[in-house]
Order: structure tokens, then sequence, then C-alpha cells
């Protein structure tokens, strides 16, 4: 039994969970929980005017609990807009499994955690993240129908790596037209921090435009790796953002766009795949545009993992040239946002946003009328 002072600190930190719901605008978060397995999970669903919630679930070894909601919030709150602003039928949300995968991860952690998905009858489809995989997906599935990024064999899209580059490659392009009035990379010196999955075809790609190519990760033997093959310069991650370069593209997790980072980068672009890049939205976006740096916000173009996982829900059978063709389109809204802050005199961040928020917005109403 708790005593009053106990219960007091109980509803406290109930209190300040709902005003952290309350200012992310958060419909529904779910908490799952498995004694057999190991499960501890949190799904997010921050709104699903457009449609289902989809968005990957993040396997990750968090220092707290606190840490684990915060980020699931940020992360759900996050794919709203991705969503909204690439023009596909689906709303945002998120998923995180706490700890660590290499110890928890197996068939039946990933089963038990499809019976908790399949339990909310479709608001929320998951996908790959952060220290999961295409053969997770494929326990999930045994589970529930809704998943995405399931292999080829199983009539999926596969590993969305390889799209999601393209939609940051193109951002960089269009970055790059908007900041030096042309779009060849070639010779154009470029950071990309984090050789994951995604940030490793972005490599594919910036090589093939001879752009000249440093990269940094926490992992050693990916960047020796990246470096045979791509042809990139290795530099140590204390000293990668005091380097002069053209291009920044943060391709590993959030918040790298920071107080103690903005004053010490050298470039005239941000454009990268990582998601929250920007740690507070506001304050930094703003201290971007002072400093004469273009950003490429990070939810329109690293959307084409997400546009992916799209066409395997909602196109059947799957096509990965209509996704292609859809992700395309990020280029093309790149340089409308770009012209839009600076008409309006806004940050880029900002005139992302209020795209998305007017999508989401207009289809609510149509649905008001019905």
């Amino acid at each position: 039994m708790q005593t009053a002072s106990e219960n007091l600190t109980s509803v406290q930190k109930t209190n300040g969970l709902f005003n952290q719901l309350n200012d992310y605008e958060h419909e529904q978060l779910v908490f799952c929980h498995d004694k057999a397995t190991g499960l501890k999970s949190i799904i997010a669903i921050h709104n699903t005017t457009l449609g289902p919630a989809l968005g990957g679930t993040r396997f990750y070894d968090y220092k707290n609990e606190a840490d684990a909601i915060t980020d699931v919030l940020r992360l759900s709150r996050g794919m709203t807009y991705k969503n909204a602003i690439s023009g596909i039928n689906l709303g945002g949300g998120k998923a995180v499994i706490i700890g660590d995968p290499a110890k928890l991860s197996n068939e039946f952690l990933w089963r038990r955690y499809g019976q908790f998905i399949d339990s909310l009858n479709g608001k929320y489809y998951t996908a790959e993240d952060v220290g999961t995989s295409i053969q997770d997906m494929e326990y999930v599935s045994q589970e529930t129908e809704f998943v995405a990024g399931l292999p080829d064999f199983l009539g999926g899209g596969g590993d969305p790596s390889p799209v999601t580059a393209y939609g940051v490659y193109l951002g960089i392009k269009a970055g790059a037209k908007k900041k030096f009035g042309s779009d060849d990379l070639s010779k154009r010196k470029i950071l990309v921090e984090g050789v994951g999955n995604v940030g490793t075809h972005l490599l594919n790609y910036l090589s093939k435009e001879n752009a000249q190519i440093y990269i940094c990760d926490v992992n050693t033997a990916k960047l020796k790796a990246a470096a045979e093959k791509y042809g990139a310069e290795v530099v140590a991650l204390e000293n990668a953002l005091d380097l002069d370069i053209d291009i920044y593209a943060p391709c590993a997790l959030g918040a790298s766009i920071n107080d103690e980072s903005i004053s010490r980068l050298k470039c005239g672009v941000i454009a990268g795949a990582a998601n929250n890049q920007l740690k507070n939205e506001q304050v930094h976006a703003q201290m971007l545009v002072d400093k004469d740096i273009l950003y490429a916000p990070d939810f329109l173009i690293n959307a084409g993992g997400v546009i992916n996982c799209y066409a395997e829900v909602n196109i059947k059978p799957y096509n990965r040239d209509y996704a292609y063709r859809l992700t395309e389109s990020i280029y093309d809204k790149a340089m409308s946002i770009f012209e839009q802050a600076e008409k309006l005199k806004i940050t880029t961040h900002e005139a992302a946003f209020l795209l998305a928020k007017k999508r989401i917005q207009s289809v609510a109403q149509l649905r008001a009328v019905r």
C-alpha cells in the first residue's frame, strides 16, 4: 500500500506525463509488458487524421524510462508531419522497446510484441527502426497483419533504407541548388555522420557524383569498410564538426543540432537522415538562420522509408518503382519550402511544419462535413 507522500509523487508523475501528451498533442500512449520475454515497450500514437499511424519500432537501451517516453513522443510526432508532408494517407506513430537488443531480441519477444500491436486493431502499423531488422518484422507478422518492412518473399518492401537514402540524397541536392546555385555535388565537401544502413546507401549516391566525402561513426569496423568501398576519408567524431565543409549530413541519432554543434559548424547546408535533428526546434532552427546555414527539414527529406512502407501497406502487390516515384517529389518540395521560408522570413523547419499541418487540417475539415 502506498503512503500519502508516495501517492502524491505518483499523481505528480502522472500529471507530468499527461502534460507531455498535451504538449505534443498525442492521441494515445500504450505501455506493453511481458515478464516471460522481458518485453518492455511503449507505443505512441500521435495523430490518425490522415489514416492509421505508421512508424518503426526502435530497440534501444535507454538510460531510464523517462528518456524512452520522451523519445517515443518526439519520434511519433515527427512521423505525423513526415507522413503529412509526403502526401501519403498515414498518421503518425512510433514505438520503442527498452533494453539491449543483443541480449533480449528473439523470436518470442517479437511475437509477443506483435500480439500487442494486433490488439490495437489496425490503429498502428510498425516497421524497422534503430536496433531492429527485417527478420524481426517477419516474427511480428506471425501475430499481426499490421506490420510493414517485410521481406520480399512475403510480398513486402524489404529493407526501406535504400529508399530513405535516395530521398536524403535528393534533399542534399536541393539544398546545394538553393545555397550554391547548382545541385551538382562533384567536389562538394560532405560530412556524413553515421554509416549505418541509410548512411551507407547515401555514400553510394554521393560517391557516384564524385563528392569529397568525410565520414564518422562510433563503429570503427563500419567506418573502415565504408571508407574502402566509397573512397571516403575517416575523421574522428570529436573533430568532425570542426571540418570546413559544404554540407553536413547527420545520419545517426537525433539532437545533433544544438548549441555546441552550431557554434562549431562550418558548412552551408545541413541535410541528413537522422530524425529530430534539432534539439530545440524553434531555438536551433533560428540559430541556423542567424549563422546563414540552410537546413533541409529532416522529416521531409528522410521520408523515403515511410513512403516505401506506404507502398507496401496500401499498394498491392508492392511496387518499389512506385515508392521511388513518390520519393522523387522530395526535391521539388524541398525547393518550395526553401522559397517559402525566404518569402515569409521564417525558418525552413517552420515552413515545412506549416505545410504538413495545413494538409492535416484540410483533411480534418473534409471529413467533418460528411
